[in-house]
Formats: structure tokens, sequence, C-alpha cells
């Protein structure tokens, strides 16, 4: 659209922050559309009410009232009128609310103005008739997130869930071991139609293959499956590509219709929303023939992509809390964690993700006696689950352990520096052990001690009492 052609559209811009109403006021100004804008919700819903403007871009908290309570007036008033929501409470919570009380969009902040701008242009080039097919308002269950991040890649997710709760379509969750996918697929069930049928889930790697059709379709003696179990519900296929080719057979017939019983005994055919997860390339097994490219397109109906925790590292500081939070509910030592600590974890590569950043925590918990969490005891703990004998590079080297080490003892220190002195304090640290087990190897024998050492006897005999190194004639 032209900027000629937007001279007829005018937006309302609310937000109680004047440099965010300036940007988007030069913005939209500079694409030629008439603009608004208020610091507070009253005279934003005095201009709707007037019948003023074509889109509605608010904060949704204000001075005089929260949006999510004014938007439902908007809606009862003008139901037609588009409204962005944007919030710096990036959370799910967040983004459901906005769809549930009838936003067009969830903008999270700090925003790209591009992007800003793109989805105003989506919000005024819509049909007039399909706000009514919106997302419907949807009761969320008041108990604790399910999702933890403020970052983009996870905006992206919040804002999928947001528009899938409402449906009852089949979704696709594709990601990463560790990337939470039960934890996203619970999420649109509790807040979905559905949320108060079961949840029923079937890991089908953990499965037997010989088992897999049993598990789901239950027994000709009447002993009902997982398909059964979450009549009315919701049914989560974890891990679908490694599910058997007859299994897959079978369901795609329950999926299409073609499989009209279930249930041999009572004949029952299951009312069930199917949410599917996989960490595999579906499209690659389908090339090696060993998943079935008809029911892939069933399951595929709304795919929803999970960002590895690598792709997300500023979320790492409000998940590595909220574990330690967790684990301390669950009975384990109280513990905080430090600015240099949470600098060590976002460096980690993850390759098992989130749930390998929780075990990790709750390990610390349960084995370090420190209140605090520093830089010192991520890194040993990271070291620790290096192989002893190769690490991903290559072979552990003396030099490659010094350096982890002193990269956490550097960072445990304000602008990466220890005190004075380090030469010296670090050589005793090594000369120390060293000493000790060459006199515990050769049973105290001072003179083949030096020798294999390559010191003079007497520097040997002044370093064994400058370090108070304990003597030994023999090994127990």
């Amino acid at each position: 659209m032209s900027v000629a052609a937007n001279s007829n559209k005018k937006i309302l811009i609310a937000d109680d922050d004047a440099s965010i109403r300036l940007v988007l006021s030069q913005a939209f100004t500079r694409l030629g559309y008439q603009v608004r804008a208020t610091g507070n919700a009253t005279t934003m819903l005095k201009w709707v009410s007037d019948g003023e403007g074509d889109l509605v871009i608010t904060d949704v908290m204000m001075p005089d009232e929260n949006v999510f309570d004014v938007l439902p007036r908007i809606r009862k008033e003008r139901p037609k009128l588009p409204v962005i929501v944007m919030s710096a409470q990036n959370t799910l919570l967040t983004a459901v609310n906005a769809a549930e009380v009838g936003a067009f969009d969830y903008v999270s902040k700090p925003f790209d103005l591009d992007d800003m701008t793109a989805v105003a242009r989506r919000a005024l080039a819509r049909p007039a008739d399909a706000e009514a097919s919106r997302a419907q308002a949807r009761a969320v269950r008041d108990e604790r997130l399910p999702l933890i991040g403020r970052s983009g890649p996870m905006q992206d997710v919040y804002r999928t869930i947001a528009r899938l709760v409402g449906a009852d379509l089949t979704v696709l969750i594709l990601g990463e071991s560790g990337t939470g996918k039960e934890l996203v697929a619970r999420a649109l069930h509790d807040m979905g139609r559905r949320k108060d049928g079961k949840f029923v889930v079937i890991n089908l790697a953990a499965v037997p293959r010989e088992r897999v059709e049993t598990e789901l379709f239950g027994r000709d003696d009447g002993d009902h499956g997982k398909l059964i179990e979450a009549d009315g519900g919701t049914l989560f296929l974890d891990e679908i590509g490694d599910m058997p080719l007859d299994a897959q057979t079978r369901l795609l017939r329950v999926i299409d219709g073609s499989e009209t019983t279930i249930s041999p005994r009572t004949g029952r055919r299951p009312n069930i929303r199917i949410i599917a997860a996989t960490n595999r390339d579906l499209r690659a097994l389908i090339q090696q023939g060993l998943f079935r490219e008809d029911l892939f397109f069933r399951l595929n109906v709304a795919p929803l992509r999970l960002p590895p925790l690598r792709d997300r590292a500023e979320d790492i500081p409000d998940l590595a809390r909220s574990f330690l939070l967790r684990a301390n509910r669950e009975g384990l030592p109280s513990k905080t964690i430090d600015s240099g600590a949470l600098d060590r974890l976002k460096a980690h590569a993850w390759p098992g993700n989130v749930r390998e950043l929780e075990n990790l925590v709750r390990r610390i918990c349960a084995l370090y006696g420190e209140d605090l969490i520093t830089a010192r005891i991520i890194e040993l703990e990271l070291a620790d689950q290096q192989s002893p004998l190769k690490s991903q590079e290559g072979p552990v080297t003396l030099s490659g352990l010094v350096e982890r080490y002193l990269s956490a003892h550097f960072a445990e220190y304000p602008e990466g520096l220890p005190p004075v002195g380090l030469y010296d304090r670090i050589l005793e640290e090594v000369e120390r052990p060293l000493i000790q087990l060459i006199m515990a190897a050769t049973r105290g024998n001072q003179v083949r001690a030096a020798e294999i050492l390559g010191l003079n006897r007497n520097t040997l005999r002044k370093k064994i009492q400058d370090l108070g190194v304990e003597m030994s004639r023999g090994r127990k």
C-alpha cells in the first residue's frame, strides 16, 4: 500500500513511555498514516468511543488501567477494531491473555520497528469480518507457567501457542531433546478446550516396538489402550519418529476416520486431540522409507518448532533461578547464583538443552555446601561432565584442565582480575600435589624423587619444608 493510500487510515497509540509514543508516531507518520498518541488508557478509550481510529496499538500496563480490562469494552463497542498489544512482561501468560481478550496480535518489548509496522499493515489489511473468527475467550488456569523465557525465539513460541490453544488442530512439535516439547503439549491442553479431559502421554521411543500397537489401541480382550484412555482429552505422541510402520498405518486410519472402532468390546471411537513431537527429521525418515508421508501431512497441520537453548542464551538466568526455587521447594538447600556463574552458564553449548541445565542446577544444590553458586562451581561441574579420558575436542590435557580452572578463577573477581601475586599462588597449588604424589610414589626416597623431578636434592628438601608436604614411607 502506498503512502498516499495510507492517509485515510488512523492509528491510535497508547503508551505511558513518551519515547515509545514518539518513535511509533514518527514511524507511522512517515508511512503516511494519521496518528494520535496518548499516555493513558482513558483518553484512548474515549477516542475509540468517539469512533476514531482504524487500529489501536497499546501497552498493557497503563497508569490508569490495565489494558486487558479495557479490551473487552473496546470489543463490545467496536468489535471489528483491531488492537495490537505491547508488553515488557514477555511471558506465555501475557501472550495467551492478549489472545484471550481478542487482541489482533501481541508484540513483545523491546520491539523491532519493522516487525511492528508489518503487524500493523496486516491488521489494517485484514477483511472486516475476519475479526469475528479470531481467538475466543478462554479460561487460563491459575497455575505456574510451564515455559520460561523472554527471548525473541520464545516470544515466537508464545504467539504460536496463543493462536493454537483455542483451536482443536493436530499439532506437530519439533525440537531437540530437552527443549521442553512435552511442556508445550501440556500448555496447549491445559489452556485449550479440552482442559477438563485427560492429558495422556506415550513415549514411543521408550516402548518396545512390538508393544506399540497394544499400548495405543489395546487388546481384543477389552483392555483399552491410550487412544481410549485419552477420550475427550489430548493424546501426546512423544518421539513420533520412532513409531513402527505398522502402527503408523493404523494411526493414520484412526485420524482419517477409516478405522471406525478402536475398542472391540465397546465399539467406541475416541474423541481426541492429537499432539505429536519429535527430535528427528521426519522428512529424512520419509525419504528412507521409515515414516509414512501421508501420516506426516496429517500430523503437520500446525507445526511448532522449539528453539535449542543455545539459541536463546539470554533466557538462561531466568531458567537457572527458576530451577533453584523449584529445587528448594522439593527439599534441596536454598542457594543463590552470582553474575559470573550466570555468564559461564550462558557460554556453554547445552547439547542437552533445558533438561541438561535443570539437572546441573539440581546436582549443584545437592552436592555443594556453599550458599552462593559461583563461576568456579559451574566450571567444576561442566568440566566433570567431560569424559575423564577424552573430551569433545580430543584427549584431556593438563594445560586444558589448568586453563579451565583459571578461567573460572578469573571469573570470580570484578572485571575478571584476581589480586596481585597470582603467579606464585598458582605455582604453589601445582607444586604441592606434584611433590606430594612423587614422594608417595618413591616411598619417601628424596634422592629418587629429585631425580625424577629433575631437581637438586637440596632444592627438593626446601620445597618440601616450604610447602608443608607430608612425608610418606609407603602407600597403603
